[in-house]
């Protein structure tokens, strides 16, 4: 069963999830985004969301982790928790 690892930024507007991206892709951490930024309690842990396999989180989240580029930023994707952006950090 395949497995991955990401991290992502949670926010509750698509604007704010484009302007942080903007910010990253420009040379930005994306852990440090995350810390000041995600509504998540895992942007204590720079977004981090550790290690999980399909099925484990929203279908929306996992159509990006197990099937876009690893290390891209990727969104917004929507869900029914607001605008996230997601880097996938590993995939087996």
């Amino acid at each position: 069963m395949p497995r991955a690892k990401a991290r992502h930024i949670l926010v509750p507007s698509q604007s704010e999830c484009e302007s942080l991206k903007k910010q990253i892709e420009g040379g930005a951490d994306f852990a440090e985004m995350a810390k000041k930024h995600s509504k998540c309690p895992s942007g204590r842990q720079g977004g981090d969301l550790g290690e999980f396999g399909p099925g484990e989180m929203v279908p929306e989240f996992d159509k990006v982790v197990f099937s876009g580029e690893l290390k891209a930023v990727h969104g917004p994707v929507k869900t029914q928790f607001g605008y996230h952006l997601i880097q996938i950090t590993q995939r087996q």
